[in-house]
């Protein structure tokens, strides 16, 4: 703290900010270069695809990821590839139900890769498996007549019967 002596007598304390703005400055930039890597997980661009039923992730869904370069991630968290049949079966041998895997695939992966994981995951206690896709640019979701949800693309027509789409509510 710098301390004056005024001439009226009084003392005067005023904090010296400068170190502690400093302080500061690193911190935020530490902070801007670190919370980033640690959110993202894992970089993969899945392929697109028409989404009939959306489905949002929960906590005990399992999603295994593949990158571009073909490594591992379990639940956003990189593994080394060798482990992935041991971890897998740590986590599905005491389940009596759900035994089901999600994978989210680079789009650019070569897909021998991909199903080489799918064969991991068979072989260790997982039963069912979904693939994870983004929605195609430019559909979108509508209540079909027959309660399903149908993906209604740009030019209109419906991709379940490739016919001209109903519009909202199901009449024509």
């Amino acid at each position: 703290m710098a301390m004056s002596a005024g001439t009226a007598g009084g003392v005067k304390a005023s904090p010296n900010v400068t170190p502690m703005i400093d302080v500061m400055l690193v911190l935020l930039i530490i902070f801007m270069l670190v919370i980033p890597a640690i959110t993202a997980g894992f970089q993969a661009i899945p392929p697109t695809g028409v989404n009939l039923k959306p489905h949002p992730e929960e906590d005990q869904d399992q999603v295994l990821g593949i990158d571009a370069n073909g490594q591992y991630y379990l639940n956003k968290k990189a593994i080394p590839n060798a482990e992935l049949g041991a971890r897998l079966k740590q986590i599905f041998e005491n389940r009596t139900e759900d035994k089901l895997l999600y994978v989210k695939a680079h789009k650019d992966l070569q897909y021998g890769k991909v199903l080489d994981a799918l064969d991991i995951a068979a072989h260790n206690n997982v039963t069912v498996t979904g693939m994870i896709t983004d929605q195609r640019p430019g559909t979108l979701i509508r209540d079909h007549p027959c309660h399903r949800h149908v993906v209604v693309g740009r030019d209109g027509t419906d991709n379940l019967f490739n016919a001209p789409a109903a519009p909202a509510g199901g009449k024509k």
